[in-house]
This record gives structure tokens, sequence and C-alpha cells, in this order.
């Protein structure tokens, strides 16, 4: 163990997000990972729940409680929507210096009317947003003692998009179709996510602007030119367990070439480690960002149709969730940004 380990705890360490984490820990040569809690699991071994996280599969899930996860450097919160309020709360008059950091929407909309609109009850505040390839982001991640991840769907929607609106080149009027595998929905057992109904069947859901994220992507996209950006966004399950192929599209402003839209995202993210731009012709793929902490994309031009088209692909789970909580702990702990982080996908 090294002298300036961290200690880390693993709230909902059960689930889909939580074992994508301690993936990822296990990786990370700076952590030495503590409490691992669960709700209804509590007081089984993780191994039983989790069989590919072979070193941990002797402990023990315990409650999620204020006395389990006191006394950690840092917290990652891997629970459902609404319950990671009640329990930040507590663990910040506990300790205000331990680092929380919360994978759930608890904390990542500005506007209260926003949360109860799409999530339901009491707004729980805002935190630092964890995506830090968002201009000026990092600088307000480095340090910070609560920060809120991103959802998956705006990660890869925010990046995808982020350079064309940015530097002006498409209208404030977006259009994101994204299709998403199965482990979006969560762990626990939902009839229409059985492998019979799934497998063989691309389906929509939350048309209409209805879906949790819409307001995320709106949020991240507007803060970036100072006034509202309408988007339509509309999610796709697809019959795959991990990964997301976001397809985003935007009225041109003016004249602009496919060269040029490229050189503007290949300049826009030169210097990030985790965004990579392909060369022009190439198109991302879920393959080839599985297991990896990278989001993948292309842009062009439609110009019949006097669109720009951006195509990214992330897995919703690395880079999507845990990559993204690991990736801001560093930043948050003083680590470098891409320790225990990979740009490395899995592929067949």
């Amino acid at each position: 163990m090294h002298m300036t380990s961290k200690r880390i705890a693993v709230a909902g360490a059960s689930g889909y997000a939580g074992g994508e984490l301690l993936r990822l820990l296990l990786g990370h040569p700076d952590v030495e990972i503590g409490a691992l809690t669960g709700a209804s699991n509590a007081g089984q071994p993780l191994g039983a729940l989790q069989p590919h996280l072979v070193p941990l599969a002797d402990r023990v899930l315990v409650e999620t409680s204020l006395e389990t996860l006191a006394g950690h450097d840092v917290v990652f919160l891997a629970l459902p929507h609404g319950q990671s309020g009640e329990i930040a709360a507590r663990l910040g008059e506990a300790d205000p210096d331990t680092v929380v950091i919360d994978c759930g929407a608890d904390f990542r909309l500005a506007d209260p009317a926003a949360w109860e609109r799409f999530y339901g009850g009491t707004h729980a505040g805002t935190w630092p947003y964890g995506l830090p390839e968002l201009p000026g982001q990092r600088a307000l991640l480095a340090g910070a003692r609560r920060i809120a991840v991103p959802g998956c769907y705006p990660t890869v929607s925010t990046l995808t998009l982020a350079p064309a609106v940015a530097a002006g080149l498409v209208e404030p009027d977006v259009v994101v179709v994204a299709a998403s595998g199965t482990s979006g929905a969560g762990k626990s057992a939902k009839p229409h996510l059985l492998g019979s109904e799934v497998m063989g069947s691309a389906s929509a859901y939350g048309v209409g602007g209805t879906h949790r994220h819409a307001p995320e992507i709106t949020q991240n996209l507007s803060g970036l030119i100072g006034e509202t950006v309408r988007v339509s966004f509309t999610p796709l399950l697809v019959p795959m367990p991990r990964g997301i192929l976001a397809t985003c599209s935007a009225p041109l402003r003016g004249e602009v070439s496919a060269d040029e839209a490229h050189a503007a995202y290949a300049k826009a993210y030169a210097d990030e480690a985790f965004v990579h731009v392909l060369p022009q012709g190439q198109w991302p793929q879920t393959k080839s960002v599985t297991g990896s902490n990278c989001v993948q994309l292309q842009v062009t031009v439609d110009a019949d149709a006097h669109r720009l088209v951006a195509v990214g692909a992330v897995d919703n789970l690395t880079k999507g969730t845990a990559g993204a909580a690991v990736q801001c702990m560093n930043l948050a702990v003083g680590l470098d940004e891409g320790t225990g982080l990979s740009t490395v996908g899995l592929a067949p």
C-alpha cells in the first residue's frame, strides 16, 4: 500500500455502477478498498453478486449507514436516484473533509424545478459537475469535496456536440438519438429487460423529451454559450449489455465544410486524454470503448440537409459512470487525472 493511499468506500457495491467502480479501483495504485455496502444484499459475500471481482470475493457487504461509511477518505455513492441526498448530508456533518462522489442524479441539476419535474421529490442541491472535459470544469473539480458524476447519455451527448455548439458552427437547436445497452437501466429485475424481451429487438423509450437526462444535456450545452440550447433527445434500448452510440445533429449556422467541422473537433479535444476524435471517414462503434474510459467521436457535414452530424460512442458504465467517478476522484485528491483508467477497449 502506498503511503499516500486513499481509503475508499463504495455504497451500492452490488449494482452495476458499484461493480464497475470496484473493477477500476482494483487496478488503481493509490487506493485501499474499505467498506462495501448494499441495502437488501447486506450480509452477503460480494463474490456471490459480483463474481468477476475475484480479489474481493470474500468481502461481506454491510449496511449503508453513516457508521459504515465514516472514516474513509473518499466515499462513492452508487445508489438509486433520490437516495444520495440524505446520506451525503449526514456524511458532510460528520466529516466535511471526506470526498463524496455521487454516481446518481441527486446533485447534477442546477434547477430545482427541473429536478422536481423529471425526478419528483425535493431537490437535494447542486454539486460541481463531474465532466472535466467541459470548458472550465477541471478547475472546479480539482480539490472539490463534493462531485456529481454526469449521467451516461449526457456524457456522450454533451461531448459529441460541445465543440460545434461552443464554436457557433450550429444553431442552438440539436437532435440526439442515442442507443444504449441494457445495463444503463440498472441491475434490479425489470420485466421489459428480460433477455427474451430484449434479444433481437430495438425499442425507443422516454420519447418526447420525457427522459430524465434531457434537462442535463440542455444544462450542459446551454452553459457553453450562455443561452438556451433546444435539445430533442430520444433514447433507444438495444440488445447489448454495455455501450451507448449517440447520433447528434443540428442545423449549420452559415457555411461549414466537413473539413472545418473535423478541424474544430480535433482542436477542441487535442489535449483531452479520454476524448478521441477519429480520422475522417472512420465512425465510432461501441465495442471500441467497452471497458475503457474513452469517448470516440466523429463529425461531418450533410451539405444537402445543411446539418452537422456527429456520432459518439461511450461505455455507459465506464466513462459514462464509474470511470468518470474515478477521474473526478483523482482530480479531487490531487492525483494524475488518468490514474487507474485506460483508453483501451475490449474487442471483439
